[in-house]
């Protein structure tokens, strides 16, 4: 009765992010009562591999009982602090020590916030006041990616290039933000080019993008290691190898957005390690606590950090901070979370089942719907198509991923349909029996859809 009731209070009420509202009117919510391990269950009793991690964040699972423990030893000891004026509290230090002394060399500092997006709207408003701290108050414009994502602010979201999250927002915002191509290789190659040839041919876009709107205008680069938003997308061969040196020529800011990468998904502590990247400021949040509580942290480097105390001594104070950032209930979460990665060598883990996860889905390239399969550690995108011989796709209003990602919920499978791309991003304690169901459900899923399709 009472799950008959939320029910409908979710449907008449609750606002859904990233929804189609007006399908939704119709078909209304799944609400999830519980998890375990990789599953979760709705309100009637149906269990699904969650190969999303939820929103590419739960990496431990939906059932990790120490986390909860952590959380409610620190709620008993203090709910609440801030760190505004010099004032903090043991969880918020000793994170900011543990990450430091994983991050990539020279990210010695950390900024805490509560979600991936805020640590992007962070980074860039560091960008800005950096280059005006140190004397280059022209060097202000900002390079995203077409597809990239990297939040829901504004700012972000200008910076983000996802269509439909700037359409009738009036975003892109201002003229600060650039954009790239998507160096998606499978859609975007020509024929008879190479990974690397196609690779140099998306560094020299960039090099022709600053040069028209002049280095000394550009302040930094932002870029997933491996696109998210943009489909579990993994960067073509030599991709970030010959894009860092033109960076560096103009002396542009590499900001590496880790919010999905960080934390072992790549089969690296960093996608950073995994593609031989060298950022000047790093963000990561979602595995930062598996997801159990709501936190970011914005690693920078000493040289931007350098600026910020410049900047104190000019202003007073770094005007700059959230209610919440550095919550001590999130913090200590985030400690337990990074001792249990450490204790449980969840990256060797991540490396040992990544072989059977891509193994899997890459035994789906040879099915009629199926033309491409690409992914590293644990996160891949399956790209369908109408034509694979000919790469064509399906026109968009067939919405072939949104029907593969029903079909695969019908079959207890919930993965992600990124226009026709799919995307898996299951939580990293996922075992190779787990790996096996998970294929099972989605074949079952691509079949039934491959009826309605072709």
């Amino acid at each position: 009765m009472r799950a008959n009731h939320l029910y409908e209070a979710d449907k008449a009420h609750f606002v859904h992010q990233q929804t189609d509202l007006d399908a939704f009117a119709k078909t209304g919510p799944v609400l999830m009562e519980k998890g375990d391990g990789v599953f979760v269950f709705d309100t009637q009793g149906k269990n699904y591999i969650e190969a999303m991690a939820g929103l590419w964040c739960s990496s431990l699972g939906f059932s990790e009982k120490r986390l909860a423990e952590a959380a409610y030893q620190q709620m008993l000891k203090l709910p609440y602090y801030h760190t505004f004026w010099g004032k903090g509290h043991e969880p918020s230090a000793e994170l900011a020590e543990r990450l430091t002394a994983i991050a990539p060399p020279g990210l010695n500092h950390a900024l805490f916030q509560c979600s991936g997006s805020e640590c992007n709207d962070a980074a860039l408003k560091l960008v800005w006041y950096y280059n005006n701290i140190i004397g280059r108050p022209q060097k202000k414009k900002v390079i995203g990616r077409i597809r990239g994502y990297h939040g829901n602010t504004v700012a972000t979201a200008s910076l983000s290039g996802q269509p439909h999250m700037q359409a009738d927002f009036d975003l892109p915002y201002g003229d600060r933000f650039l954009h790239i191509s998507n160096p998606n290789f499978y859609r975007e190659g020509r024929e008879g080019e190479t990974e690397r040839q196609f690779s140099a041919r998306m560094a020299a876009e960039l090099e022709a993008l600053i040069e028209k709107e002049g280095g000394e205008t550009i302040a930094a680069f932002f870029a997933e290691p491996v696109q998210g938003g943009g489909g579990a997308l993994t960067p073509p061969e030599g991709y970030f190898e010959l894009i860092q040196p033109i960076l560096k020529k103009h002396d542009i800011l590499f900001v590496v957005d880790e919010v999905i990468c960080g934390f072992g998904r790549t089969g690296n502590m960093w996608g950073s390690q995994t593609y031989g990247i060298e950022p000047d400021m790093l963000s990561c949040a979602k595995q930062l606590s598996a997801s159990y509580q709501p936190i970011s942290a914005l690693l920078i480097s000493d040289r931007i950090h350098e600026a910020l105390v410049e900047g104190s001594r000019k202003h007073g104070s770094l005007g700059h901070g959230y209610t919440y950032g550095g919550h001590p209930v999130a913090c200590a979460v985030a400690i337990e979370t990074l001792k249990i990665y450490e204790e449980r060598d969840i990256v060797s883990h991540v490396r040992a089942v990544s072989p059977a996860f891509l193994a899997t889905l890459k035994g789906f390239a040879g099915h009629p719907l199926v033309g491409d399969v690409r992914g590293v550690g644990l996160i891949a995108g399956i790209e369908l198509m109408q034509d694979k011989n000919g790469r064509v796709p399906f026109p968009a209003a067939r919405k072939a991923g949104a029907l593969v990602q029903k079909k695969a919920e019908e079959n207890g499978l919930i993965i992600r349909a990124i226009g026709d791309r799919l995307a898996f991003c299951p939580p990293l304690i996922i075992t190779e029996t787990e790996i096996v169901e998970m294929g099972r459900r989605f074949a079952t899923a691509l079949n039934e859809a491959q009826k309605e399709l072709l």
